[in-house]
């Protein structure tokens, strides 16, 4: 089997790996995976965790004061 290969994050994703939300929210796994989470932003393909970076930009914008 094939290692997936590790593309850029950029600003015009649809989703991204756990990886490239760390890089979107310049925060640890843990903190990223949190919001990720509390942003309902979660979707698994196969055994793949990605994140939809539309939710978490409207989550992150909600609670921003």
């Amino acid at each position: 089997m094939e290692r997936t290969k590790k593309y850029p994050t950029t600003t015009r994703d649809l989703c991204v790996d756990t990886p490239g939300l760390q890089e979107l929210t310049h925060s640890g796994r843990k903190t990223a995976v949190e919001i990720g989470l509390a942003a309902e932003a979660k979707i698994i393909v196969g055994r793949r965790v990605l994140w939809n970076v539309e939710k978490i930009r409207k989550y992150l914008e909600y609670i921003s004061e």
